[in-house]
């Protein structure tokens, strides 16, 4: 039976007890006892209750009717209003602590800067004094104590607990669970590892392992550039733990992104790459089919290891000088591995990605990747982040200049992340927090970070010299005996190792480097995991222009009438509903085929045939001109989760799988996410696309370092592709132009696939060709905007049924090309607009001739054309950008190499003006821009 409950007990002088516990519970739930938590955790769910300022009285009152119902009910306060100011200190302490301790934690080798001074994390800040040490007060949520202890104890738990090689930042986080989570491990065992004798041997093994090597190659390969990692040796021990904890923990499928430092160490001593295939590199004897190559820390590997919980797969990414930007490639192959696997994967693929401490808050890649890292089509179920923190902004000599701050690792709170802080002296907290790191990823499916607080013996690269800007610094760490060295001798003191142990390690490492093989080499020999695929098939020397892109028309009728049915009671928005009866009608061959249509019925025949399709970008499902509308949104619908439906998944039973994901508001790190996928599964399509083009101008990292030349440097094949909304309509300078002229300057090698299309049927024909045909190459299109609805771009099913993507489409109108004494070549939307104006003057001796495919280029087909007038003494390139952008500067080139104008043809151009921009910003001026081009294409050309 309740006993009545006297709610004057809460009024007068211990109402700002009250109001003080609340107040604490409202700033962090864990800071107050658990009976008081309870009570609040129970007020909250009361109907009609509002948290409010906690000077309110409603908050008190609202206590007394909780009892007076039959709630739980607190202790009474006792009499001493001293005594509960002192026990909610106590709370106000361990929060402190919680919240602060790092920055008192000894993470720093070099061991330079002073502790810093912290009024909350000293007991006098809270009204202690060394009297109150003895006295016992509830511990609250503090674990690793019983129910009650001395100030003392609860002092030295979270000193120990925050303040020694590990500091731990969590307290930002807003689930509650979580921090619990993380508290229990931590406090339970005072962040102190426990290791048996075997354990520590392996610890030092990877730390030998890792400073010989690099020692090794130093002296054996004097001066060339290799990136070292002495003086952050523990990134071995880490990522030794890491894949060895995820394997217990059911990962079997690990793949990495890093940057220089540190790789060719990961390399050999993690991955198991033979040390002679390395040596062959350095002595530039490694023999390659590669046109161009890459230097020896750009390039990947993969192996099979084993775990203690079986096989694993490994692989480290490719990547280039531009540090982060391999990050979000990773997670795009990773979110690939993922989805090819299907339910519960994201616990059996994981990515770990390795920072710099400068480059990790420097770069805004990531800052973009972290945006979408829960996010339904990009996220990866949590990545593993180890910052190797040199304490050094690549020669930054001054620690203020190089970020504003306190930690490198500020930017992964904006995901809630937990961040282990650790001494990279002590190898054992650093498998600690690896271990932990894995197990909170696995069990919570987030991101999760490893600091590890070193230093960079040598310079940025072997031939730099650290001392010019960084005296200080570099004073210390020539005094610095290494890591290894410490872990070594502290084994030997405490009886682990017998003194000559340590030194026997390194001799019988390098007497195995001497033979080019590891002492313990972690591959699996023969081993092939199930998950790996083949993509010998797609990797042809010869260029494959075109396949068979046919598709009968009664499948094609069959499939507009799945993509034009929707559940029963789904209410389309009216112009959607309109959108949808006219492409009912195109499947009945009673309309024209528009674009959109198009595009979906291309994604139908492919996801029916085994393909899956990936359409990912900024409003991607609807499209930014409203033409795609893969996506329908139900205008009843009543919650999120309910009332989109894509028909592109609902086609038959059996059929490949459909994702179409309105990405973040990012290019740079969504294009790089959506290569990395492609890149890791040659059957799905996958499509990238631009809001407008020239907001590619952000990704242009990611074109240059991968799209373009990633086959090139690293034999990396990969089907992605771009559509670049492209076309002069008077929408200004970022409207216009997808910088055609950049993706044309990086053709070569057959490298890309560059293609502007003029009609439904093209781009029918133009996707299917890139899924069916057994090649991978980017795609880059230049797409249209006006055309999507321009109804002469518009096709007829049998167009889609029974023709090819065409490279080049000769004149369609009635001309007598005996007469012709111009040819116009042109692609894109002025082809309509030449066209257009020709038949308003009905001029009869111009042709007009649209090149579809700029690269490769149709030089055999072009050739064809041109020859059927053979009485044209001029050939015009007419193009809608200004005459120093464009296809002009590379087609000239290309023309007179591979189509070999007749003597007295003439090749000119027709253009806007040179400029620095892309396209003008006023209506009026780009009218009388494109009226003076057009009616110079089809008149008379100053040269």
């Amino acid at each position: 039976m309740n006993e009545k409950f006297d709610s004057t007990l809460y009024f007068g002088g211990n109402a700002p007890f009250v109001e003080e516990v609340y107040e604490n519970y409202l700033n962090d739930p864990t800071s107050v006892p658990a009976e008081w938590r309870d009570y609040f955790d129970h007020l909250a769910q009361m109907p009609g209750f509002v948290a409010r300022d906690v000077a309110h009285a409603p908050v008190i009152a609202a206590f007394a009717e909780l009892a007076k119902d039959g709630g739980f009910r607190p202790a009474a306060p006792a009499s001493s209003k001293s005594e509960h100011k002192k026990q909610s200190a106590v709370g106000q302490l361990v929060t402190a602590y919680r919240s602060l301790g790092t920055r008192w934690a000894d993470l720093d080798p070099l061991k330079r800067l002073p502790r810093p001074k912290l009024d909350e994390l000293e007991p006098s800040f809270y009204g202690f004094t060394d009297a109150d040490l003895n006295q016992t007060f509830n511990v609250g949520s503090l674990q690793g104590l019983p129910e009650n202890a001395k100030l003392s104890e609860i002092l030295e738990t979270l000193k120990q607990t925050y303040c020694g090689t590990i500091g731990v930042e969590y307290m930002y986080m807003t689930d509650y669970n979580e921090k619990r989570w993380l508290q229990e491990r931590l406090e339970s065992i005072r962040s102190r590892p426990t290791y048996n004798a075997e354990q520590k041997k392996r610890i030092l093994e990877r730390l030998t392992a890792a400073e010989t090597l690099e020692r090794y190659l130093h002296t054996k390969y004097v001066g060339q550039k290799r990136f070292s990692l002495e003086g952050g040796e523990s990134l071995i021990v880490s990522m030794d733990e890491a894949i060895r904890s995820g394997g217990a923990m059911g990962v079997d499928e690990v793949v990495v992104g890093m940057a220089h430092r540190g790789r060719l160490n990961v390399l050999v001593n993690t991955l198991g790459k033979a040390p002679s295939m390395l040596f062959a590199e350095f002595e530039g004897k490694k023999k390659s089919d590669l046109s161009a190559g890459d230097v020896k820390y750009h390039m990947g590997f993969s192996s099979d290891v084993n775990t203690p919980g079986g096989a694993c797969h490994l692989t480290l990414s490719f990547n280039p000088s531009h540090l982060e930007i391999v990050n979000p490639v990773v997670a795009g192959s990773v979110y690939a591995r993922q989805v090819r696997r299907g339910e519960g994967s994201k616990t059996k693929v994981l990515p770990i990605l390795v920072h710099g401490d400068s480059a990790v808050a420097g770069q805004g890649v990531n800052q973009e990747m972290l945006n979408f890292a829960q996010t339904r089509g990009y996220g990866v179920g949590g990545v593993l982040h180890i910052v190797v923190n040199n304490q050094v902004g690549f020669t930054t000599s001054d620690p203020r200049d190089y970020r504003t701050g306190h930690y490198c690792t500020d930017i992964f709170k904006m995901v809630d992340a937990p961040i282990f802080h650790v001494n990279g002296d002590d190898p054992e907290a650093v498998t600690l927090v690896t271990q932990l790191a894995i197990e909170y990823r696995q069990t919570f499916q987030k991101d999760v970070v490893i600091d590890i607080f070193c230093f960079r013996k040598l310079g940025h690269n072997e031939q730099d010299e650290p001392m010019v800007t960084q005296p200080l610094m570099y004073k210390i760490i020539a005094k610095h005996p290494g890591t290894r060295k410490l872990y070594g001798d502290k084994l030997v003191a405490e009886g682990t190792l017998p003194a000559e142990g340590p030194d026997q390690m390194i001799k019988e490492y390098r007497e195995h480097l001497d033979k080019g093989e590891l002492l313990y080499n972690p591959v699996l020999a023969g081993y092939k995991h199930p998950m790996t695929i083949d993509w010998t098939p797609f990797l042809t020397k010869n260029y494959i222009e075109t396949c068979d892109t046919r598709v009968p028309v009664e499948e094609l009728k069959r499939l507009s009438q799945r993509l034009t049915t929707f559940p029963e009671g789904f209410t389309l928005h009216s112009r959607v509903k309109k959108i949808a009866e006219d492409r009912a009608a195109m499947g009945e061959g009673k309309l024209p085929v528009d674009w959109g249509m198009a595009e979906n019925l291309a994604y139908a025949s492919l996801l029916v045939s085994g393909y899956g399709v990936r359409i990912s970008g900024e409003d991607v499902g609807r499209g930014t001109f409203f033409h795609r509308h893969a996506a329908f949104h139900d205008q009843n619908r009543t919650s999120w989760d309910e009332g989109t439906y894509h028909p592109l998944k609902n086609l038959q039973e059996k059929q490949a799988g459909f994702q179409c994901y309105d990405s973040v508001l990012s290019e740079e790190a969504v294009l790089a996410f959506d290569y990395g996928y492609a890149s890791a599964n040659p059957y799905e399509l996958v499509v990238w696309e631009a809001q407008f083009g020239d907001f590619v101008n952000g990704a242009q990292v990611v074109i240059d370092q991968f799209i373009t030349s990633g086959e090139a440097k690293w034999g990396r094949a990969c089907g992605l592709v771009m559509l670049l909304p492209h076309g002069y309509e008077g929408q200004g300078p970022e409207h216009s132009s997808a910088r055609l002229e950049r993706f044309m300057n990086q053709c070569a090698e057959m490298n890309i696939e560059v293609c502007v299309p003029t009609t439904a049927a093209q781009v029918f024909h133009m996707l299917r060709r890139q899924a069916v045909r057994m090649q991978r190459k980017p795609l880059v299109v230049m797409s249209p905007k006006s055309l999507l609805r321009h109804k002469d771009a518009a096709s007829s099913l049998d167009e889609l049924a029974n023709g090819e993507f065409q490279r080049v489409i000769g004149e369609v109108d009635p001309i007598d090309a005996k007469k012709v004494k111009r040819v116009v070549l042109c692609c894109g939307k002025v082809y309509y607009d030449l066209v257009n104006a020709r038949r308003e003057k009905q001029i009869k001796d111009i042709a007009i001739v649209r090149i579809e495919q700029l690269y490769p280029f149709p030089s055999a087909s072009l050739s064809k054309e041109l020859a059927k007038y053979p009485k044209a003494a001029e050939i015009v390139w007419a193009q809608e950008e200004p005459r120093n952008q464009g296809a002009w500067y590379w087609f000239a080139s290309r023309h007179h190499l591979d189509t070999g104008l007749d003597a007295k043809q003439k090749l000119l151009l027709v253009a806007r003006p040179a400029s620095p921009s892309p396209a003008v910003g006023y209506l009026a001026k780009h009218n009388e821009q494109q009226k003076a081009l057009i009616e110079s294409a089809l008149g008379k050309i100053d040269y």
